[in-house]
């Protein structure tokens, strides 16, 4: 697929400000990194801004947005404009690619995925699985952003990766860093802070009448206590499964 207008402006929209709340958990770079193994040179694909790309290892970012791409660390590695159906790069030309909170925006995951297997030995991959949607944030809330498309369900991924695939849980720690969808499941009140939601494609995507019904009956629920009575025993707990998976294949994969 071409690098076309539609598919940058999406990204430049959901991008502006996006450092003010998405930064790395250092917990959740740990796992990423290990996952990674002792993979040298690294393609991060859907890279945003380059949180969770590894210090000390080459590394080449793939981004649409222009927007995304100025908010990059001076210190971090380059960046190509590029879509992730397109790479533009040859044959396993890395050990390792990644695609971390990025498959849900791409408009062919399938020839995505082909994409990574092919210019990599290695692929991690962060994703959501359909224990998302039981989360209070969507079950009770806002059932817009319920994850609906099979082609970027985990089991429907380690399939097309093929070789040796792993998909693992991805807890997510109370008080994390990076201000992801799930990434507040033990502090609710954060979803009523505009600036929050302003960090979230999920809620970015939405429109008025999905966003304001639920905001409303959140924040009643937060004050008269039925959030607590239904849900205060996560505010106990250290980390949660919220429902992301870390997809790591290794070998020869589907694709390749």
């Amino acid at each position: 697929m071409a690098l076309s207008e539609r598919v940058p402006g999406r990204y430049d929209r959901l991008g502006v400000g996006y450092q003010r709340t998405r930064r790395e958990d250092p917990r959740l770079v740990a796992r990423i990194h290990a996952a990674l193994g002792e993979a040298r040179s690294v393609v991060n694909v859907g890279a945003g801004t380059g949180s969770y790309e590894p210090r000390g290892r080459a590394v080449v970012a793939v981004e649409p947005s222009a927007v995304m791409i100025a908010q990059r660390p001076a210190a971090a590695g380059p960046a190509v404009r590029a879509a992730a159906e397109a790479l533009p790069f040859g044959e396993h030309q890395f050990d390792a690619a990644m695609a971390l909170w990025t498959i849900h925006h791409w408009a062919d995951p399938g020839q995505g995925i082909a994409e990574l297997r092919r210019v990599a030995r290695s692929v991690v991959i962060v994703t959501a699985s359909d224990r998302l949607n039981q989360l209070w944030l969507i079950r009770d809330y806002f059932p817009a952003i319920a994850l609906r498309r099979p082609e970027i369900k985990p089991a429907r991924i380690a399939a097309l990766l093929g070789g040796n695939v792993r998909i693992e849980p991805f807890p997510v720690p109370r008080d994390c860093l990076d201000g992801f969808g799930a990434a507040f499941w033990a502090r609710p009140e954060a979803y009523l802070d505009p600036r929050i939601r302003a960090g979230i494609s999920a809620f970015r995507l939405l429109g008025e009448a999905d966003i304001g019904p639920g905001l409303q009956q959140l924040q009643e629920d937060l004050r008269s206590g039925t959030w607590d009575a239904r849900n205060g025993s996560l505010r106990q707990l250290s980390e949660f499964d919220c429902g992301l998976r870390l997809i790591i294949a290794t070998g020869t994969g589907a694709a390749a």
